[in-house]
């Protein structure tokens, strides 16, 4: 039977969806009360290139694409859509669009975190006089009051990655979103946003905490979007929309996209519904996702720390009077690169690597430099691989790329230890490069902690699914869902991490070279 058909005999709602709408591809799990996966689908995300540095998503592509696989996973189910209890939806974060409040048209496609159009609006503004006179006036307010909230603008600078800097060039490049916003019919959006306004046929237009966070525009210590910041960048407080829950009834999906209504009980940012999905619900818990980028998130608690440097507050959720934040901190293409090295046939299937790089003692000498550093402070810096020899093959450049990784965790994991001053606990690994043993190993070996890797590497869709359940009353707390984790493997640490330190020093030496190429 079509799962969107009507079926009066359907069983009661005993399962619930997690969908993760990511940037390589779209992702729906079914999962039971064990949250064991009943059925699931998977499609590609398409990025557009418009032009050099530019990265967008077709909205109406992306639309098609949430539908089906959420139609595709539940009839590969064998179930019916009456018998979802709710739907819980991850998404990329930081990616967004503009539209038209009353006629609902988007006036561009989507502008993807990985977009770097703003880069000269970016650099423009870090050089500028008006950005250290802000660095002045905060540093001093810190200093008189203590208040971590005046810490962050002492030391704010603008990157490619910020939703801030991208929108702001929206609406001094597209006069139809300009003169939208002046007349208050201007809607913006990241992708859960969006989905909730379409799902719903325009009656919801609403965001939660954790995407909202993740934007850079949004306060997390006053917990609103950023009068200050949006005044600075000639952005219009009008766009934004209201901040809910993450875990939260959002209304029902409008009955003819599925047959019936589905209740849309959470949405949530793919790292901290990853963090929610490994359930690290208490401060000093760690979780380290590898996929297309890779971010270490530690619970914080209760308390919000002040960005630092290569560190950023976030909201991780916020169910009732709970609200959880988060220390992140981020480095950039490490499935990119494995993908693109793929592509070009360094290997045939990705499972092939661990055993590529394990079947040779070195990279004898070759370091692979990634596109981004940790801090991502160089738009412009160009991958590259570094001491290449003669005698070079496929396992040596193989290799030097999971060093690299490897090495990026370790750094970042560093600046963790000597910033974030909460004891840290458990370590729990999750991503499709978290299926990489020779990754995992070293990582482990270098920061002398075991890591913990789930059954299912799929974290977003499940964090989501988790947080819907919890809505719907399908689970009742978090101790239920303690109990229906599954581990699949620990890594512990095997080797001194100063085994490593000759090639980690020729690693960082290479990096040394590498800016402004």
């Amino acid at each position: 039977m079509p799962c969107g058909q009507p079926d009066s005999g359907a069983a009661p709602a005993r399962y619930v969806l997690g969908v993760d709408v990511g940037s390589t591809v779209v992702k729906c799990h079914v999962y039971d009360r064990a949250a064991a996966v009943r059925g699931s689908s998977c499609r590609k995300v398409e990025s557009l290139h418009p032009r050099p540095g530019w990265v967008e998503l077709d909205p109406e592509v992306l639309w098609s694409q949430f539908i089906g696989v959420i139609k595709e996973a539940v009839q590969a189910a064998g179930l019916h859509m009456r018998q979802v209890a709710g739907l819980g939806i991850s998404t990329q974060r930081g990616t967004f669009i503009t539209w038209h409040k009353r006629t609902g048209k988007p006036f561009h496609n989507f502008i993807s975190w990985q977009d770097l159009r703003s880069a000269e609006l970016v650099n423009s503004w870090n050089k500028s006089l008006l950005l250290k006179v802000i660095h002045v006036i905060f540093t001093v307010l810190h200093f008189l009051t203590g208040n971590d909230r005046f810490l962050a603008p002492s030391f704010l600078t603008f990157s490619t990655h910020q939703t801030s800097m991208k929108l702001s060039w929206v609406f001094k490049n597209i006069h139809e979103a300009e003169e939208a916003a002046k007349k208050n019919n201007c809607c913006f959006g990241t992708v859960d946003t969006w989905l909730l306004y379409r799902l719903t046929k325009g009656s919801v237009y609403a965001t939660d905490y954790s995407n909202a966070s993740s934007t850079g525009i949004f306060e997390p210590f006053m917990k609103c979007w950023n009068p200050t910041l949006c005044n600075l960048l000639s952005i219009p407080m009008s766009v934004y929309p209201p901040v809910k829950d993450t875990s939260f009834n959002f209304g029902s999906t409008d009955s003819e996209i599925f047959g019936v209504p589905i209740p849309i009980m959470a949405v949530v940012a793919d790292q901290q519904s990853a963090m929610f999905g490994e359930c690290c619900f208490h401060p000093g818990d760690v979780k380290l996702t590898m996929g297309t980028g890779g971010f270490w998130n530690v619970n914080t608690g209760q308390h919000l720390f002040a960005s630092r440097r290569s560190l950023y507050p976030l909201i991780g959720w916020k169910i009732g009077e709970d609200v959880v934040y988060l220390t992140e901190g981020s480095i950039s293409d490490i499935g990119t690169a494995i993908k693109w090295a793929q592509d070009i046939e360094l290997f045939t299937n990705v499972d092939e690597t661990a055993e590529m790089a394990q079947s040779i003692a070195d990279s004898q000498g070759v370091c692979f430099i990634p596109g981004l550093q940790v801090s991502g402070c160089d738009p412009c810096l160009c991958a590259s691989f570094m001491g290449l020899k003669p005698s070079t093959n496929r396992n040596h450049l193989v290799r030097a790329m999971l060093e690299s990784v490897a090495f990026r965790n370790k750094l970042l994991y560093d600046i963790i230890v000597k910033k974030v001053h909460i004891p840290l606990r458990t370590i729990r690994a999750d991503g499709g490069v978290s299926n990489n043993s020779f990754v995992m190993q070293m990582t482990s070996d270098l920061i002398n902690k075991k890591i913990e890797k789930p059954a299912n590497a799929d974290m977003s869709s499940l964090g989501a699914a988790f947080l819907a359940g919890l809505a719907s009353g399908f689970w009742t707390d978090k101790e239920q869902l303690k109990k229906l984790r599954r581990i699949e493997a620990v890594f512990e640490p095997q080797k001194d991490s100063e085994e490593y330190r000759p090639a980690m020093d020729a690693w960082l030496q290479a990096m040394k070279h590498s800016p402004h190429w």
